[in-house]
């Protein structure tokens, strides 16, 4: 633009221009440049101290409908129709606390839902799921047992009365219940040279012992062995019934137009055999003294160990701020135990510690796994490292660190259909409330260094410490006696 000679300066979008006599200042380029990077770099600290000042809105658990059909059987909706999937998942009142006298039958039970129906045998159900590109799966834990299945929503229709009938008209045909007890027992010989497999097995049966909470998930081979298909009847008769059962339905529907689909296929389940009570009641005896379980295996080379004590229940008012605290030891790669035992002194691949949570009870423990030689030298070092929390506490910044680690992680868990139908269905296991999600920032941010150390004192476990070991018990008796009165099992003995 040019005005008699004279310099004229405008801004445009932020930008400087200006022209002398029809020509461009040859000092001007560089100017323009600086003055350009210095309204952008304002820019950037103006935008950072608005945002430092704004609250982000808090994840929050999407609507949903609860309905009970005259069955009583709970039902779950909510819409979310970002993808077009839907997820189903239910939940049956038939975990392996469950199991008394024959071991692993709540898990076969659950698995034989899917051996065929009256309609459809088990080859027809895993080729309609393939067909549409689905999947099925049944399931057993301590509380309870489920069934989950993800499908496109235009198959809703033909997949529902599938799944219909693995839930209320399984047949648990004697052909595939005898070949699944075969495969089972090698099964469970081949997870035992796997140490880290099955040392929870052997650590709930030494925390719990003959309570139900001891009872392995995928039972024994002396328990298979004696499973009949009558039992497995008989367990689905008393344990899957509506009214102590639940659906959740995530995805891309209506909710008024599948309230009256799921009305449709399972409004009419009925159980009508007699209705047996739980008489399932758990007290946590205290340990008088620290005691070791050694399960001798003959050829390995490492030791596989945890150590603990009793946790705390699911719905523990204080879990969320627990699990903060728990980042700190040994939830995540940069934690206190991870720190020490792998990457200061070399002694494992890893060391975790976790707190392991039921309707009734719960655990804590430390894991982790070292070479025979360094058994000793890894124990002291965790025990070292987890006396730090009891010793010397927690400071802001390590719990400012692990408060930010928490939250970046949560959304994410909750943030597909799949995992939201799951906490829908755990909700009604374990009578959960919203807030465990709603609520969830405003916990982790509520935790202050004084109350995390009390909660420290109050939950984390000291005294007499209970330690399960799997190793070579010929080369490690004696350095493990120091820990505890040692009590030794062989690997390859069935029972846990």
């Amino acid at each position: 633009m040019k005005n008699n000679g004279r310099c004229k300066m405008g801004d445009l979008s932020g930008v400087a221009l200006a022209e002398t006599d029809g020509k461009w200042n040859k000092n001007f380029g560089m100017n323009i440049r600086i003055r350009s990077i210095l309204q952008f770099c304002i820019l950037v600290i103006l935008q950072l101290m608005y945002l430092s000042s704004y609250t982000f809105a808090q994840f929050k658990l999407p609507d949903y409908k609860t309905v009970t059909l005259d069955n009583g059987l709970t039902v779950y909706l909510m819409e979310k129709k970002d993808v077009p999937l839907i997820s189903f998942s239910a939940v049956f009142d038939g975990g392996v606390i469950k199991d008394a006298e024959t071991s692993g039958i709540a898990s076969f039970t659950a698995e034989a839902l899917r051996f065929g129906t009256t309609n459809y045998s088990k080859s027809q159900i895993d080729s309609i799921f393939n067909f549409y590109g689905s999947n099925i799966s049944t399931y057993a834990n301590a509380d309870y047992s489920g069934l989950y299945s993800q499908f496109m929503k235009e198959n809703t229709e033909t997949l529902l009365p599938v799944i219909q009938e693995i839930i209320l008209s399984p047949t648990f045909p004697e052909v595939e219940v005898q070949k699944r007890k075969q495969r089972w027992i090698a099964e469970l010989d081949q997870a035992k040279e796997s140490p880290r497999s099955v040392i929870g097995s052997y650590f709930n049966k030494h925390i719990f012992g003959d309570s139900p909470y001891g009872n392995p998930v995928n039972g024994t081979k002396s328990g298979i062995s004696n499973i009949r298909t009558e039992g497995i009847q008989e367990f689905y008769k008393t344990n899957y019934r509506p009214e102590s059962s639940a659906i959740a339905v995530v995805g891309d529907f209506n909710s008024s137009e599948m309230k009256k689909i799921i009305e449709k296929y399972f409004g009419g389940w009925k159980n009508n055999s007699p209705k047996k009570l739980s008489d399932i009641r758990m007290v946590n005896t205290p340990f008088n003294n620290p005691s070791v379980y050694l399960i001798n295996k003959e050829n390995a080379t490492e030791t596989t160990f945890l150590i603990g004590s009793y946790g705390t229940t699911m719905n523990n008012e204080n879990q969320t701020q627990l699990d903060v605290i728990n980042t700190i030891l040994g939830g995540r790669f940069t934690s206190w135990l991870n720190d020490e035992l792998r990457v200061n002194a070399g002694l494992t691949y890893g060391a975790r510690s976790r707190f392991a949570q039921y309707k009734l009870t719960g655990t804590f423990y430390i894991s982790t796994f070292t070479q025979t030689k360094n058994t000793e030298a890894a124990i002291d070092l965790a025990l070292k490292t987890y006396n730090r929390l009891f010793e010397k506490g927690i400071d802001e910044e390590t719990l400012l660190s692990a408060k930010n680690y928490v939250k970046g992680q949560f959304p994410p868990d909750y943030e597909t259909a799949g995992s939201l139908a799951g906490f829908l269905a755990q909700k009604y296991i374990y009578g959960l409330d919203d807030s465990v999600i709603n609520n969830f920032e405003n916990e982790v941010n509520g935790l202050t260094v004084d109350k995390a150390n009390e909660l420290i004192k109050k939950y984390f476990p000291k005294e007499n410490l209970q330690f399960v070991l799997i190793g070579r018990a010929d080369e490690i008796r004696d350095v493990v006696s120091k820990y505890g009165k040692v009590t030794e099992k062989n690997i390859d003995e069935d029972s846990y």
